[in-house]
């Protein structure tokens, strides 16, 4: 029964991972198919091929995830609470998909570790999710957006006389490096998390000792699950992310991008903190937006992703927690 488990978990945190890749696929592209500076099909291969190689750029973020969130107990009982989690963070992945909200996937995750941590009164590490989950999940989009509002403020006194024409090529060639940066930042971050999962139901089984690093094979296994949900697309929240928050221009789009990749690589490589990718480009794009005129942001659809961002954590906890008592009665 414990190893069919174990392989559950597996499963369903490639399915997460899946599912985390094609609902952030327009963290990456969004921006640079809107200003046409990438065709869709090549942005989201592009966006794949650099999801897939963000991975292996470390293991801080699974660090975090595989323990600094919740201490699960030994066999089954932990199985059962990662189990919780995961279809918890699935849950809201696909009801934020469905009407097209760019939610985090990333906190959806801890949002149902602790939730079905909770629930199954194992130890929740709250001083690691205030150190690297709540400050940083108010730090990033902030540094996003008044990152961007600067980087476009620079670009537009920089270009101020340059040829509108030549500066818009210029800055769509641009854009398709500053995008794939977005998509090595994103696998560096999200990936790892479902590696931290992964990581978590080894260890409370014994599969894994607590010195061990994360085995190459969930390496390999999460980056290619990530990678494949994003090839295949999440274009609802691409017109959200692309166009409804405000139609960019190249310059714009490359400020955003640029600014929301620096800001994952620093708090993934430099502070180990999972960040969320969606929230960081989702005020980047605003930020560099302001800078056109506040109004030519569209505050309305910005308030919608707000509450879903507030939401997430909560709502996937409450999810998971459910699960956890559901799977509790039945297999315990």
């Amino acid at each position: 029964m414990e190893l069919a488990l174990v392989v559950a978990v597996i499963v369903i945190a490639l399915a997460f991972d899946y599912t985390n890749g094609f609902h952030d696929a327009a963290n990456a592209i969004a921006t640079s198919v809107s200003t046409r500076a990438l065709t869709p099909r090549v942005a989201l291969l592009m966006a794949a091929v650099m999801n897939f190689l963000g991975a292996f750029l470390g293991t801080e973020v699974a660090d975090t995830v595989g323990k600094g969130i919740i201490t699960t107990p030994s066999g089954q009982h932990g199985l059962v609470i990662v189990l919780s989690a995961l279809i918890g963070a699935i849950t809201w992945n696909l009801i934020t998909w469905y009407f097209g909200l760019p939610s985090s996937s990333s906190h959806a995750l801890i949002g149902g570790l602790v939730g079905a941590g909770l629930a199954s009164t194992s130890v929740v590490l709250w001083s690691g999710i205030v150190d690297k989950v709540v400050i940083p999940m108010v730090l990033s989009p902030a540094i996003g957006f008044l990152g961007a509002f600067a980087l476009m403020t620079a670009i537009l006194w920089i270009f101020r006389r340059s040829n509108p024409g030549k500066t818009t090529r210029g800055f769509r060639l641009a854009q398709s490096l500053s995008a794939a940066a977005m998509a090595l930042g994103h696998g560096l971050q999200d990936a790892q998390k479902t590696m931290g999962v992964i990581f978590l139901a080894l260890l409370s089984t014994g599969h894994v000792q607590p010195g061990q690093g994360i085995p190459v094979w969930v390496k390999i296994s999460a980056a290619t699950a990530i990678s494949l949900g994003t090839y295949s697309g999440g274009w609802r929240i691409m017109r959200t992310l692309g166009r409804r928050i405000i139609h960019l221009d190249p310059a714009r789009g490359f400020a955003s991008e640029a600014v929301a990749a620096t800001v994952l690589y620093v708090m993934a490589i430099g502070l180990h903190a999972p960040v969320s990718t969606t929230h960081t480009i989702t005020s980047a794009v605003m930020g560099a937006g302001a800078t056109k005129r506040l109004s030519a942001v569209r505050w309305g659809v910005a308030k919608g992703i707000i509450a879903a961002w507030v939401l997430t954590i909560p709502a996937a906890g409450v999810v998971a927690a459910a699960c956890y008592w559901l799977a509790h009665l039945i297999l315990e």
